[in-house]
């Protein structure tokens, strides 16, 4: 198997894991934990609570899907993003780009999979202090889509390729040093 085989089929087995975890975590909250109704709580540490809410929206609770039609919507438009990010991940190259990817998809395949079955997704993670909270209450999948997001974006920003390095610093023969 080629290294880049394995980085991308490592991809998958990541996004396939994200999945996995979020619908358990997911199951756990709602099932044998009996948090399942808005307004149900349970403290873990004075800033960690497990808080069920519904999220009919998407990021930030955007784009709520306020009837049937736009839910699907919200489906299939998820779904059409979650194809990209798959395929671009299978068309990348370098580890850390498919690390970020693999993490977008497992924690999109989440959340779809929620408003697929449920209409909304299913929020319970609520991480404050005091009466602050930095931010709404989230997912696995939220988690894992927020990680992947700032990986590819630091990647994008701060990480050059090698092969861009080395066009950089090539000069041209007969061309004279930088002084």
């Amino acid at each position: 198997m080629t290294p880049l085989l394995k980085n991308r089929l490592t991809g998958c087995v990541l996004a396939l894991a994200i999945f996995v975890v979020d619908q358990w975590t997911k199951w756990l909250v709602t099932g044998p934990l009996g948090i399942d109704q808005v307004g149900k709580v349970q403290q873990l540490l004075p800033f960690f609570d497990l808080r069920f809410t519904r999220n009919y929206g998407v990021s930030l609770g955007m784009f709520e899907a306020t009837s049937p039609e736009m839910r699907w919507g919200l489906v299939i438009v998820t779904a059409l993003i979650a194809l990209v990010v798959t395929v671009w991940m299978l068309r990348e190259k370098l580890f850390g780009d498919i690390l970020g990817l693999s993490l977008i998809l497992g924690g999109a395949l989440g959340n779809i999979k929620d408003r697929y079955e449920l209409g909304y997704v299913v929020d319970f993670a609520d991480l404050h202090f005091g009466e602050f909270r930095p931010f709404l209450i989230f997912n696995v999948a939220d988690a894992a889509i927020t990680i992947g997001v700032l990986i590819i974006l630091a990647r994008a920003f701060f990480m050059r390729d090698k092969e861009v390095d080395d066009l950089m610093t090539t000069k041209a023969p007969g061309a004279a040093e930088n002084i």
